[in-house]
């Protein structure tokens, strides 16, 4: 401070000299003196001036430092404050180091003092176990003398028991998933199908492998005869059926496995007889334009099953097989009938199972396509189908679809499935399609073989018309588990070895009657 002072002080003179020496240069003699005076007065106040200056100063220096020493000393007692506090907590942790030393000692002590009683029990299992070995060895060699059988033979009869419940545990599981998933399925199968079967109306007509055509007279036999038989033979060459002409009165029955021509016969013979003239030349003329007609009659066929069941852009060729199903008969029922009725069926059921309905239409209508060319082509009339569609353009599934409606291909699709179901609703109904007795016989009789081939059945009997048969157990010897296994194995051997429309129930009863006398 006392060096500021002097600075000041000094600094003041400065000024002051300077402010004299220049005072001297400018003014007169006679000013000097008071410019002195002057000069004295402001270094007397620069004086005070800077008295009052280091006083302040000092003042201020002494605040700062005393504030300096309070903030440090402040610091000092936290840092003690902290430092004490750090201490205190490691000698805590130290505390709890050693407790924790001292119970991991004492849990080292009693590991080691059970490892060496586990391994004296261990020892003592071990001869334990030695000795239940030995007496395990002299039972089952006692056994093995009692029984009289070896220790193979005894574990292939359990075995064979093991076997004999596990069959009995399959069987009874095998029932319970088969009962819980025919439950749901059926449930929505029947509910799907009988809403297609309430919701289809359609008409029925049944149709015969021949056709009669009536005549005005028994004297128009020998006109149609001709002379020497020229005129039947001129009209059986241009039509390639037969005329049977026989005792039956004012009528003649034209015979021939292709129903397109015995229709054109059939036409072709009413005309004649309405016209009178019947000679081979008039007969040529009119089977020529019968042709015409029922070509025709074809084409419109088609195009107005197709315009009733809603589809559109099928290839001509396929249209004008459509028309020829109108003259086709399976089991008595009008194969053209048949695939509009199966194509609305179709179409209801993919509805309710919300997939693409014109497509399950197309595929219905068009399932029997096949049976148009059967006389013409070998093999399935689905797989037959199935060709002719995929050569006239239409989509795998279509094919497909037509192809494995009677597993000649396994089917893989839905639609493929729902044909087949539309397909066994419309032909395996109470009425729709007609059986010969002698096959209907047959098929009786091979459904009562069949279930009488297993052993352990009594009796077996085909009832309502070959849908169900009712297959009598003895039960002594089937189970109730085992009837349900042999439900089953009699339905499997149906699939594989009988063809028949729908599907047929297999039941199968099994009763324990008690029966005792009052003496």
């Amino acid at each position: 401070m006392d060096s500021l002072m002097i600075l000041v002080v000094l600094a003041v003179a400065v000024v002051g000299v300077f402010v004299g020496i220049q005072l001297n240069r400018k003014m007169s003699s006679a000013t000097v003196a008071n410019a002195k005076a002057a000069a004295d007065q402001i270094v007397a106040d620069a004086k005070k001036e800077s008295e009052n200056i280091v006083k302040e100063a000092t003042i201020q220096a002494k605040d700062v430092v005393l504030q300096a020493k309070d903030d440090w000393e402040k610091e000092a007692r936290e840092l003690r404050r902290e430092i004490q506090g750090q201490e205190n907590r490691l000698q805590q942790k130290e505390e709890n180091l050693d407790r924790k030393q001292d119970q991991i000692d004492q849990r080292g002590e009693e590991l080691s003092r059970k490892e060496n009683q586990l391994r004296q029990q261990g020892e003592q299992l071990q001869k334990k176990t030695d000795e239940i070995d030995q007496l395990h060895a002299e039972q089952r060699s006692q056994l093995e003398k009692v029984s009289g059988m070896s220790a193979e033979q005894a574990k292939q009869q359990l075995l064979d028991s093991m076997l004999s419940e596990a069959k009995h545990d399959a069987a009874k599981s095998i029932k319970k998933i088969e009962d819980e998933a025919r439950e749901v399925a059926d449930r929505k199968a029947k509910m799907i199908m009988a809403l297609a079967i309430q919701r289809y109306a359609g008409d029925f007509v049944a149709e015969k492998t021949v056709s009669v055509v009536p005549l005005p007279s028994d004297e128009m036999k020998g006109r149609i005869i001709g002379r020497e038989g020229r005129n039947i033979r001129a009209i059986e060459a241009a039509t390639g059926i037969d005329l049977i002409i026989d005792d039956t009165p004012e009528a003649v029955v034209i015979s021939g496995f292709n129903p397109v021509r015995r229709e054109v016969a059939k036409i072709s013979l009413e005309r004649l007889i309405a016209d009178g003239r019947i000679h081979p030349a008039r007969i040529e003329e009119l089977v020529e334009k019968a042709t015409e007609e029922v070509d025709e009659a074809i084409k419109d066929a088609g195009e107005q099953a197709t315009f009733d069941v809603g589809v559109h852009g099928i290839h001509p060729e396929i249209i004008k097989l459509l028309g020829m199903l109108r003259y086709r008969t399976s089991y008595g029922q009008n194969v053209l009938v048949h695939s509009i009725e199966v194509a609305f069926l179709c179409g209801m059921m993919a509805a309710e199972l919300g997939i693409n309905v014109k497509q399950a239409k197309r595929a219905g209508l068009l399932h029997d396509i096949g049976k148009a060319v059967s006389h013409e082509l070998e093999g399935s009339h689905a797989v037959n189908g199935g060709d002719l569609a995929r050569k006239y353009g239409e989509s795998p599934k279509i094919v497909h679809a037509i192809a494995a409606h009677h597993e000649d291909e396994k089917p893989d699709t839905v639609l493929a499935i729902l044909v087949q179901a539309a397909d066994a609703l419309s032909g395996a109904r109470p009425g729709a399609r007609r059986e010969t007795l002698e096959t209907y016989v047959k098929r009786l009789r091979d459904l009562e073989q069949i279930g009488t081939s297993f052993g352990g059945v009594t009796g077996c009997f085909a009832i309502q018309a070959g849908r169900e048969i009712r297959v009598m157990v003895s039960s002594d010897d089937v189970s109730d588990d085992q009837s349900h296994v042999l439900a089953k194995d009699i339905a499997h051997k149906i699939e594989q070895e009988m063809t028949y429309p729908g599907q047929i129930r297999v039941n199968v009863i099994r009763e324990t009657r008690a029966v005792e006398y009052a003496k």
